[in-house]
């Protein structure tokens, strides 16, 4: 099983900027209109999501962490570590690779772009296995986990739409995931109709959405990140791009782990609320010595 995540938190945070109807106390408006998503406090005490997810990831087993964070990103270092690697945290060894944004842009070139960067800076994980996911998802110690111990070189954990506690409007958004019958993917249907929605369904009845958090073989997945192209509508480089010309080429390459349970995140100001209210049921003490 390996040990290495890589953790998305370079992005602009646009959507957390947005004026919202939310009602958050001074501070926690400030933080969501300045800081990185993930570093946005969601307990009393003033600990981040990031301290969340960094907890799952070691109750899971994972102990060598690489963050990705922007070039201006300085307040990170307050919560883990001052030194651009080999930074311990409760046990966890946290390194930092930064995503340089192009000097013809004002915002990062996307998630592939982002692990690209952190591939070029750490090119020993080229020939590795690792994990990579979003830093303001709260993925479970059991997805993970999964990731960590599935025979598969590369995977997806493949969520149960209907488990996501999410509106339906949010949720409509969601690109749906196509599997074959062994459950590897076959294709990612980006906004389908509720008509054709139903043509999706899996070997168990269930509508399967990706939450952005994979498993690659770095050897395999390392020239698809590399040449990755930017999405037309987006203007990005994404991930699931990547991934999807890595299975064009190489068919089964990809297994989707099924999985029914919600994910909760930060998207905008309305989700502080809510995932801090999630915290206070389902994580009543952190004891970081028990994995």
């Amino acid at each position: 099983m390996h040990e290495n995540l890589i953790i998305l938190a370079g992005g602009a945070s646009s959507r957390m900027k947005k004026e919202a109807k939310a009602v958050l106390n001074n501070d926690l408006t400030t933080q969501a209109n300045t800081r990185t998503k993930s570093l946005i406090s969601i307990d009393d005490t003033g600990r981040p999501l990031l301290d969340y997810l960094l907890f799952n990831a070691k109750q899971a087993g994972y102990t060598k962490i690489y963050i990705v964070i922007s070039e201006k990103e300085k307040l990170i270092k307050e919560f883990y570590g001052d030194e651009n690697n080999e930074n311990d945290f409760y046990g966890l060894t946290i390194n930092y690779a930064v995503q340089y944004i192009p000097t013809d842009r004002v915002k990062p070139l996307g998630t592939a772009d982002a692990l690209h960067q952190a591939l070029i800076q750490y090119p020993e994980l080229n020939s590795e296995i690792y994990t990579v996911c979003n830093s303001d998802n709260l993925y479970s110690k059991n997805a993970l986990q999964a990731l960590r111990s599935t025979n598969s070189m590369n995977a997806f954990m493949s969520y149960d739409r209907d488990a996501l506690q999410f509106s339906m409007q949010r949720i409509a958004q969601f690109a749906l995931v196509s599997l074959d019958e062994e459950g590897f993917l076959k294709e990612i249907i980006e906004k389908p109709s509720i008509q054709d929605s139903s043509l999706y369904k899996d070997d168990m009845g269930k509508l399967r959405v990706s939450m952005n958090i994979f498993k690659f073989d770095g050897t395999m997945f390392q020239n698809y990140v590399a040449n990755c192209p930017i999405d037309e509508k987006r203007k990005e480089k994404e991930l699931p791009t990547a991934l999807m010309n890595m299975v064009k080429e190489h068919p089964k390459s990809i297994k989707g782990i099924p999985i029914s349970e919600h994910v909760p995140d930060l998207t905008s100001k309305e989700d502080i609320a809510i995932l801090r209210e999630y915290i206070k049921i389902y994580y009543t003490g952190m004891d970081w010595d028990i994995s």
